[in-house]
């Protein structure tokens, strides 16, 4: 059996961790284990996780029921290929999806992760254009502080000067980027907010193949709640100017936001849509992407007569039954209820950081709460801070949020909000 310390020289000096250096400074936790919202440090310490494991782990971890329905997979198989074979656990899950998202979603295709879900929905939008004899409709439309993704496909819709991709630009399709809108959500969306996006639909639509918005949320590329109504005249407009609309769903999907899915915030179907993270509840990696019948019968019809994507992992047996029993947990749930819960605890507690001069702004949304900074945070300070103080952060750039498991207490929360608060000021 290996000692700690060996365990942790090969991690530092052979494993990448996210956006990290191998020679980095930032310190590394070692977790032995986790229940609850807690993690439980190699020295005993318990941290309350206040990240969800980046938004997945909605029902904290080593849940009875989610570790039971793995139990009982594992007794009929771990896997098994999704070519010329399938499985009642995938066939359940799109039952199961295709009956709690939007209106007109009817078809699934299954991947392994969020990037690679937008990868398929940009995928699936080109072939229908293809099939529809408009090949040249291969350009997106996509906002500013966007974030879709790690695979090339999905970074070329992220935003390109302030995201985490500019490396990358002289190998990425070029892509048609517009203003994020300013209308904050609750606000209505003016003439002036949506007239980017009125403009590149006018000039360029022929030639592109969708819009692609993460819908009331921007997540990663700056934790920006804008406009419901921001969304509805997105949708309108795509259909005047016959633009697909693909809404990334990855981070708000499965109530994060206080409704199912936030495009319910505007009661707007889009024609693909990407899910992921939650889906599980955190447990194993899938993601999904949902299309309407118009898409999958046309790309179907169309050369060369399939989809032409297949991930190894595809609709994997394990991570299907997973993804059921989550979902059953949450829907069985008063999740709504639950939700605004939080979003009230997360509302006062942070509601201090409005008088602290280094903070720009506060914001809440459902199970969101995001302190943005004048200036960006030194991690190598800020991150062991709240390890001390028992919770578990990991804020990026000028934001430090919180997207707590669902089943979290009042008292947790309270320590993660009074936490941040005192962290913030001393910063």
């Amino acid at each position: 059996m290996q000692d700690l310390d060996e365990l942790l020289r090969i991690d530092k000096d052979s494993i990448w961790h996210p956006y990290s250096s191998m020679s980095s400074e930032l310190p590394v936790y070692h977790v032995d284990s986790a229940a609850g919202v807690l993690l439980k440090l190699n020295n005993g310490q318990e941290l309350i996780d206040g990240m969800s494991s980046w938004w997945s782990v909605i029902h904290g971890y080593n849940h009875p029921q989610m570790n039971l329905a793995l139990e009982e997979q594992l007794k009929d198989m771990a896997h098994v290929m999704f070519g010329g074979l399938t499985h009642t656990p995938a066939i359940q899950l799109t039952e199961k999806l295709i009956a709690i998202t939007p209106d007109s979603l009817d078809a699934v295709f299954y991947s392994d992760s969020g990037s690679v879900a937008v990868e398929v929905a940009m995928k699936m939008a080109i072939q229908y254009w293809h099939a529809k004899g408009k090949p040249s409709r291969q350009r997106f439309i996509s906002l500013r502080s966007g974030y879709h993704g790690d695979t090339l496909g999905a970074m070329s819709v992220c935003d390109p000067d302030t995201g985490m991709h500019s490396l990358f630009s002289g190998v990425l399709p070029e892509q048609i980027f517009i203003e994020q809108p300013q209308c904050r959500f609750g606000e209505p969306c003016t003439d002036n907010d949506i007239a980017a996006l009125k403009k590149a639909l006018t000039k360029y639509g022929e030639n592109c193949a969708a819009l692609i918005i993460e819908p009331i949320v921007q997540g990663a590329g700056g934790m920006w709640f804008y406009s419901a109504d921001y969304v509805k005249q997105a949708r309108k407009l795509c259909d005047e100017h016959n633009v697909l609309l693909i809404f990334d769903e990855i981070a708000t999907g499965f109530g994060r936001t206080g409704q199912l899915f936030a495009c319910e915030h505007a009661d707007v179907v889009p024609d693909i849509m990407c899910i992921g993270k939650a889906l599980t509840g955190g447990y194993l990696s899938l993601a999904a992407t949902l299309t309407t019948r118009d898409i999958h019968v046309t790309i179907d019809s169309g050369e060369p007569g399939v989809f032409m994507h297949g991930p190894t992992f595809m609709a994997n047996p394990l991570a299907c039954s997973a993804a059921l029993t989550s979902i059953r947990l949450l829907v069985e749930s008063d999740w709504q209820k639950n939700i605004n819960r939080i979003q009230r605890s997360l509302e006062d507690g942070l509601a201090p950081c409005r008088q602290l001069t280094q903070v720009s702004d506060v914001r809440v949304l459902g199970g969101i709460g995001v302190v943005e900074l004048k200036e960006a945070v030194d991690m190598k300070m800020i991150v062991p801070k709240f390890v001390e103080a028992g919770v578990w952060l990991r804020p990026f750039g000028k934001l430090v949020y919180v997207m707590p498991p669902y089943i979290i207490s009042n008292d947790d929360l309270a320590t993660l909000t009074s936490v941040m608060v005192a962290v913030i000021a001393d910063s």
